[in-house]
């Protein structure tokens, strides 16, 4: 399973490299305004600064709305560096463009996606990546990890190579029943890749070890 981290913040795009787990990054307009970038050409830079950090593959959003639109701001993106995945809202349109572009061999992300009825479109369009949103499914009383399960037998039934990314993850516990299911990657926030270190008998024991060894060795 691959780990994305889901931010436009450079220290800790940096931080989760350094931890040695990261497989790429996904951004998208909102978070660029958390960071206050603003501004075309600023956004551009950002993302060639995010793929200087990383290895893996970078999403960059699109904004408009309409086919020639995206698959003029997505063609800008993808000129930026070879890293940039094209992400595309999942509409009519954005079908289209991620066609136009899986043509073209340039990697999309076909993101806000609810139901395995958008993941079936996208992966016949030949998206890279698709993108449900489990986390958003969860706040309106639907069991997004069910949505992962369908899209996950839906592509095995057929062979997609379309990859499965596990968006909006919220928590620990997203992750862990991801990988359980079988997402490909899963993009959440840094704090709950941390929280899969945790364990209170991790603690517990090495505060024993080094107790017992503070002992021995004084």
């Amino acid at each position: 399973m691959k780990f994305f981290i889901d931010t436009a913040n450079l220290a800790q795009i940096k931080e989760a490299q350094a931890l040695g787990v990261l497989d790429g990054v996904t951004t998208n307009p909102s978070l660029m305004a958390k960071e206050g970038i603003t501004g075309k050409n600023n956004i551009l830079k950002h993302y060639v600064d995010i793929c200087n950090l990383v290895e893996g593959d970078v999403s960059a959003e699109v904004n408009a709305l309409d086919f020639d639109g995206m698959v003029k701001e997505g063609e800008e993106l993808a000129e930026l560096h070879d890293q940039i995945v094209v992400k595309l809202p999942m509409t009519k349109e954005g079908v289209m463009a991620a066609k136009y572009f899986s043509d073209k061999g340039i990697k999309t992300n076909v993101t806000l996606v609810f139901s395995a009825g958008q993941a079936l479109l996208a992966a016949k369009a030949g998206a890279t990546y698709v993108s449900p949103f489990i986390g958003r499914l969860d706040d309106v009383s639907t069991d997004g990890l069910n949505l992962i399960e369908e899209i996950r037998e839906i592509y095995d039934n057929y062979g997609y190579e379309t990859q499965i990314l596990a968006a909006s993850v919220r928590h620990t516990m997203h992750i862990v029943n991801c990988a359980k299911i079988g997402a490909d990657v899963m993009t959440g926030p840094l704090s709950a890749i941390y929280g899969l270190l945790k364990h209170p008998l991790t603690d517990i024991g090495l505060a024993q070890f080094v107790a017992d060894f503070e002992k021995g060795n004084k």
